[in-house]
């Protein structure tokens, strides 16, 4: 028993930076959502929605039939390709605050392809939690500004219950993180448990340790665990005048979610991080648009 709690303890520290995390990326995209523009014209349009789940199914279906049908380096260069246009899309808008448009493209050009190049050559996890947080705080930006509070308190909601049928039924979303492990690709934060930790180093996949009932050197979360809580906390900031304490409110709701989360993981086993998460960020947005305003704000009806 005093092992297990000693053992707890020692968890704290990797907790706590684990949690850094939502507050960092969290933080960057509400600096940076001015600079960029929405995806959708429409931002209260509910096709919108649609669209970013149908592309988020047929790039996780793609993604498993690559890595069981043909060569895993395949799914390795369409993720950098896919991670260098976004570095380069964020670095394009950051840059353009300080040069012309020249020096602008060719800044951006060099940072997002020695981000890439690092990712190929050296993806350890570092570097990875590095590009982790750069476009993790692009994409929330870029969303966040993109779709009304509704709807991604409805994205959310739907998301939740994917990312739960996906970790506990069909336990396709542990295949997802097997592969992209296995690749060391940003798509997942990485905070080492223990000093001298390498990822590069790890040979073991996610299933061959749960299955020897091992226990990991690093916490593993999905990136897309911050990023869309994330974007309920810049969609508040953006629609609701004022808005400042609902977004705040929604990311200590988030960080509540987390904490819980954290519960079950010190368990030893996957849990799907979305429903306690969406959950927390919802909550703290309906509680706060209460307290501060005394109804439900930024919806649109």
């Amino acid at each position: 028993m005093d092992s297990d709690k000693e053992s707890e303890k020692k968890m704290f520290f990797p907790i706590f930076l684990m949690g850094c995390f939502f507050l960092v990326i969290d933080g960057l995209a509400l600096l940076m959502k001015n600079l960029f523009q929405p995806t959708f014209e429409d931002t209260g349009n509910p096709v919108n929605i649609l669209y970013i789940f149908v592309i988020i199914i047929v790039m996780t279906v793609l993604i498993l039939i690559i890595a069981k049908y043909w060569k895993k380096k395949v799914i390795q260069i369409i993720i950098l390709f896919a991670i260098g246009y976004t570095a380069f899309f964020i670095f394009i808008s950051v840059f353009s605050l300080l040069f012309s448009d020249i020096p602008t493209i060719v800044l951006s050009v060099v940072v997002a392809v020695a981000l890439v190049a690092a990712l190929y050559k050296y993806p350890e996890w570092y570097v990875i939690d590095l590009c982790g947080v750069i476009i993790g705080a692009g994409a929330i930006a870029i969303f966040g500004i993109s779709l009304s509070v509704l709807l991604v308190i409805i994205l959310l909601l739907v998301l939740a219950v994917y990312d739960a049928i996906s970790v506990y039924k069909t336990k396709h979303m542990i295949d997802l993180a097997d592969t992209v492990m296995d690749l060391k690709l940003p798509v997942l934060l990485v905070v080492p448990k223990i000093r001298r930790y390498s990822l590069i180093k790890e040979t073991k996949s996610l299933k061959e340790k749960l299955a020897d009932n091992e226990e990991r050197d690093a916490f593993f979360m999905g990136l897309g665990d911050i990023v869309m809580p994330g974007i309920l906390v810049v969609a508040t900031y953006q629609s609701i005048p004022n808005g400042l304490p609902v977004a705040l409110s929604v990311l200590a709701g988030t960080l509540f979610g987390f904490l819980v989360l954290m519960r079950f993981v010190l368990k030893g086993k996957p849990q799907a991080g979305l429903p306690l998460l969406c959950s927390g960020a919802i909550l703290g947005y309906l509680i706060s648009s209460y307290v501060f305003f005394g109804a439900l704000v930024g919806l649109g009806f």
